[in-house]
């Protein structure tokens, strides 16, 4: 069956299931396969839970005619995502970088929000499946459209680009993670600089925080470049206050406010300079800019303040790599506390130079004082320190409980894989 033919289906039936546990009724599945596991296995039982029809590209033995053959099933579900893109003729915003994107992306769309019909990635759903999931979501009313784009290797945000068809880019940041796939910092910006290269290709419009000097070389040749930062640009903004959250004083059309976040970490100045950048290139009033930011509260285990009875808690356990670590370890220093603590889990995905980049993170921990330092897991088990290791997260959580801490601060971080959000569980 060829894409036009299949799309004719999908705007019968335009809600995607790719995982026959959690089928929604007149769905097409999509039998995806992966190192663990074949969908193909499921396309009747996908049938009998109620889906319209199953994609699948190995032998099914059913004469039924809601099985459709293809030769690939993620191939077609991207070639599926990238002809319902070439329906719109709005603005496709792509965010991608090494840190900040989902903040960046959240505060991006919820602006937009305001004043646009407004589609964008929900969650994390950031890779070669979730970003033409996320395009299939696009209904027909939309008005402008916020893509996230993760990416651990060369040539993925090239794949991307190819079915998103993005208009508009932004790369956050270029810093030190996924290392393991990129090879350097240098494969870095190679890699995220192919949203980029894209954009330059068509025509595009790029916004970039000028205050980096690797992205105004990246930005190079590109058509239209916004910029904002702290010294120039569409927006310009610098700290008025990094805790315990973030508030920002903004120029905009020569006009000065203050933007109080509920974001912590002054390492989001950036974030928010971008979001009040797109806005105002929107033609988003600045009203609703102000309240679009200034009422957004980061979920998801991204830069969280809790409290819990005398506790302060950061919670910042989606992700961790070199930079944000350092920017994390960095801004909780900063923060006036008799009793500050640091649960740190240990960085994934870098490769032969993680135990030097853990060997780094030691090294700053130690031109601070602290009440306790607790590092957790990987290869903090494998560098040179003084500081309390502990195995797990489950294990830092039951030393939490029987400590009983008063009146102290805590900051939580740590790569996904070790799920450090359990220590408060």
């Amino acid at each position: 069956m060829n894409i036009e033919a299949l799309y004719k289906i999908f705007l019968v039936h335009p809600l995607i299931s790719t995982d026959s546990r959690t089928i929604q009724k007149d769905s097409i599945f999509f039998a995806l396969k992966g190192e663990n596991f074949n969908g193909n296995l499921f396309a009747k039982d996908a049938l009998d839970k109620g889906a319209a029809y199953s994609v699948v590209d190995e032998f099914v033995d059913s004469n039924d005619e809601r099985i459709i053959q293809v030769e690939n099933v993620l191939e077609t579900l991207q070639q599926l995502a990238k002809h319902h893109r070439q329906q719109f003729t709005i603005p496709f915003i792509a965010i991608t970088g090494s840190n900040g994107k989902t903040t960046t992306k959240e505060l991006v769309s919820t602006v937009l929000a305001t004043h646009y019909i407004t589609y964008t990635t929900q969650g994390n759903l950031n890779n070669h499946i979730g970003v033409p999931l996320t395009l299939l979501s696009i209904k027909k009313d939309a008005q402008i459209a916020v893509i996230e784009m993760g990416a651990n290797h060369q040539k993925e945000i090239e794949s991307y680009c190819s079915y998103t068809l993005p208009t508009h880019g932004i790369i956050t940041n270029c810093g030190k993670a996924h290392l393991e796939g990129f090879g350097s910092e240098e494969g870095i910006r190679k890699g995220k600089g192919e949203l980029f290269d894209f954009l330059r290709q068509h025509k595009g419009c790029a916004f970039i925080f000028n205050d980096y000097a690797y992205l105004q070389t990246m930005s190079k040749g590109i058509e239209q470049v916004i910029e904002y930062g702290t010294h120039k640009g569409l927006v310009k903004g610098n700290l008025a206050k990094s805790t315990p959250f973030v508030s920002v004083n903004i120029c905009v059309n020569k006009e000065e406010i203050t933007l109080h976040t509920q974001l912590v970490g002054a390492y989001n100045l950036p974030n928010i300079l971008c979001a009040v950048a797109v806005g105002v290139y929107c033609n988003v009033p600045v009203e609703k800019i102000k309240c679009a930011i200034e009422s957004y509260t980061p979920s998801n285990s991204r830069s969280q303040l809790l409290t819990k009875e005398t506790n302060h808690f950061i919670l910042d356990a989606y992700n961790a790599n070199p930079s944000s670590m350092k920017a994390a370890i960095e801004n909780f220093a900063n923060i006036q506390a008799d009793n500050k603590i640091l649960i740190l889990g240990a960085m994934m995905e870098l490769g032969a130079e993680s135990i030097k980049e853990h060997q780094n993170i030691v090294t700053l921990l130690e031109q601070y004082t602290w009440t306790n330092v607790i590092l957790t897991g990987g290869d903090f088990a494998k560098v040179k320190h003084h500081y309390t290791y502990m195995n797990n997260a489950e294990t830092v959580g039951l030393w939490l409980k029987e400590n009983q801490f008063q009146h102290t601060y805590f900051l939580i971080k740590g790569s996904r894989s070790f799920q450090m959000e359990k220590v408060l569980q």
